[in-house]
């Protein structure tokens, strides 16, 4: 008869191979995917611990299930430009799981839209919305047209030309899109416009972050900067630490960056650097987020127009050297993978105590290594970052029953279910024996509830 130990390794064994050999199908169905297979990888990783308690995940064959879309959508988007020249771009929709609602993730327009891109985007957005415990599955779309330079009337023809074929696709209850990277309030009104003249109704419901005159929701522009703060005050205050007095660097300048900014200054920080694609700020003085503020959301400028004001500050060419500059609490809301190895490495020599995701898995699993290794703070994004897919599952809310939050009433709802989404990470890391490891608590926590109900619902 065996040992409870030789049970225990049996077990643990059987999940190890189970999951490697999920891993290697998806490597196979999914060549040259690479920011798919790293998402998957992560993930992957953490749920040994699940399969070895709970062998009904292995038996139900739950991994590879989830892991392939229930429907991927690719069409081309031909459009004019002020020229009158025709272009074409590829739209994408990854309709990945529908278990706990309607399909739910944003619309990404940036040249670096891809298949694998939109997968890997997607299938973190099964987690991150069941984190949330709000009723809504995982999606997330895109095109490689990019915004930039392009005038608004390009924009509005782009736009239209995307949802005359995305239309067909969504609604209110089975498919509701937000914005992304290069997809703000300007572009989700094109897109909304162009629903409404197709079908023919006002379903206001069928896209989240519109304006405030058509059903759009307040505290939705702050949300994931601000859902950030609240998330890593939570890790903060656990450890017997905060955000006032810390000096603080965040990637990025667009609506992450910005609120998470302005929400890390409301508690008493001093932060001192940001970014854009061609390079960062430094404000030993702390940056002024009113000039910030002004030039990325007014007048759209590139970010060195800061030091132009502010002569004291420096400006760098390049991204990546944002990391050298020392700091207590580190905030990535820039892209993925913009934080490597190298770049955890200076940021722990640096004395940094605690890292937050904005962004979509901005740090390499070697830069996450890194961290843990060195017991530092750290917030993944699926947790971290889920404040925008939070207030946007409000908006729905809203749109369903025809009322309107306040501002205050939203944003007190978006901190309690990011104080919930880090509990629930900190107990499941508890629970499987990974204690303080968010990864591994969010992945679990936020894997269980979609797979129960998967288990519930049958094979479908």
């Amino acid at each position: 008869m065996q040992t409870l130990e030789e049970v225990k390794q049996s077990e643990s064994k059987a999940a190890i191979d189970y999951v490697n050999e999920v891993f290697e199908i998806v490597k196979i169905r999914n060549p040259f995917e690479t920011e798919f297979h790293q998402a998957v990888e992560e993930i992957f990783d953490s749920l040994v611990p699940v399969f070895s308690k709970h062998p009904k995940y292995m038996n139900q064959n739950i991994l590879e299930r989830i892991v392939e879309p229930e429907r991927v959508i690719s069409f081309r988007v031909p459009w004019t430009d002020d020229k009158g020249k025709v272009q074409v771009n590829r739209g994408f929709r990854v309709q990945y799981s529908s278990t706990l609602g309607p399909y739910k993730g944003g619309i990404r327009f940036h040249p670096s839209v891809n298949a694998s891109i939109v997968k890997f985007l997607g299938f973190e957005q099964i987690f991150k919305n069941s984190l949330t415990g709000q009723p809504i599955g995982g999606a997330k779309g895109g095109s490689d047209f990019d915004p930039k330079g392009k005038s608004d009337g390009e924009i509005m023809r782009f736009t239209q030309s995307f949802m005359t074929e995305l239309f067909r696709h969504i609604g209110p209850d089975t498919d509701v899109p937000a914005g992304d990277i290069g997809v703000g309030a300007r572009e989700v009104g094109y897109m909304y416009g162009q629903y409404k003249r197709l079908r023919g109704a006002y379903e206001a419901g069928v896209l989240t972050g519109k304006g405030l005159g058509f059903g759009g929701s307040l505290a939705r522009t702050e949300a994931t900067g601000y859902g950030l703060v609240y998330f890593v005050e939570e890790m903060l205050a656990d450890k017997g630490l905060s955000f006032s007095d810390s000096t603080v660097v965040v990637s990025g300048s667009g609506n992450v960056s910005i609120y998470a900014i302005e929400k890390a200054m409301q508690l008493g920080a001093k932060v001192v650097a940001c970014s854009d694609s061609n390079g960062y700020i430094y404000d030993e003085n702390g940056l002024n987020l009113e000039t910030v503020k002004r030039l990325k959301e007014v007048e759209g400028k590139r970010i060195y127009e800061y030091v132009n004001e502010h002569p004291h500050a420096q400006y760098v060419e390049g991204c990546s050297g944002i990391w050298s500059i020392p700091c207590d609490i580190a905030l990535p809301c820039a892209t993925q993978n913009e934080i490597n190895e190298c770049s955890a490495k200076i940021l722990v020599a640096n004395g940094v105590k605690a890292l937050g995701e904005g962004a979509n898995m901005p740090s390499t699993l070697a830069a996450i290594d890194v961290f843990l290794k060195n017991d530092i703070l750290f917030a993944p994004a699926k947790a971290a970052n889920a404040g925008g897919v939070s207030v946007s599952a409000l908006e729905m809310a809203q749109n369903s029953a025809r009322i309107a939050w306040t501002f205050e009433e939203v944003d007190e709802k978006l901190c309690m279910i990011m104080t919930n989404i880090y509990r629930q990470s900190v107990k499941a890391a508890e629970e499987y024996g990974y204690p303080g490891n968010l990864v591994v608590g969010s992945n679990i926590a936020g894997f269980i509830r979609v797979a129960d109900a998967m288990i519930v619902q049958g094979v479908v």
